[in-house]
């Protein structure tokens, strides 16, 4: 079985403080879930914006903003993107935006945990995200970005995307836990 780690990770500066726009052309905002209960489903959001402000000796200053436009998601499927941006899910119409504000940032060694407000048509919860560097670059365009990876669970229900159905075999036709994950490179100002 072959090596599935990627290249070591580059390091172009010793400190990540500063504030950052993210960069959406190289970052992703994903999503897994089950369908029946047999399958995962994977999915992402193509348009979002966001900003972060970094102070690596005072994790606490830092602040990260996230805006997701709804009807950018895309699961690979037109039928199922479309249900998803219906009533029945996000409800695109009324709620075009996804948001999260940052609340706290703490760092655990070289890792960051961000908790935040995460809002999805008109409810808001508090999330907690682990984050672990990715490393640090210099682009051809003299860029600095920074890259980072995180990943939590919730429970789509909290935020009002109940929607479902039971199976014959019994279980449901869509988890209620989703998995998130996220891909971040963001760009300094």
């Amino acid at each position: 079985m072959s090596n599935t780690e990627f290249d070591a990770p580059t390091t172009a500066v010793d400190t990540l403080t500063g504030d950052y726009v993210l960069d959406a052309s190289h970052s992703r905002l994903g999503f897994s879930t089950r369908h029946a209960m047999v399958t995962t489903v994977r999915g992402q959001f193509g348009e979002f914006e966001g900003t972060a402000k970094v102070d690596a000796e005072q994790p606490a200053n830092s602040q990260v903003v996230v805006k997701i436009a709804t009807t950018s998601i895309d699961t690979g499927s037109a039928d199922r993107d479309g249900h998803l941006r219906s009533g029945d899910f996000f409800d695109v119409e009324t709620y075009p935006e996804i948001t999260f504000t940052s609340t706290q940032v703490e760092r655990d060694g070289e890792d960051w945990v961000i908790t935040g407000d995460l809002t999805i048509k008109d409810v808001t919860n508090s999330v907690t995200i682990p984050f672990e560097p990715t490393g640090s670059a210099r682009d051809p365009f003299g860029n600095l970005r920074i890259g980072f990876e995180g990943q939590t669970t919730i429970n789509r229900k909290d935020w009002g995307l109940a929607w479902n159905a039971k199976l014959e075999t019994g279980g449901v036709l869509v988890s209620e836990k989703i998995k998130l994950q996220f891909d971040i490179s963001a760009i300094q100002q």
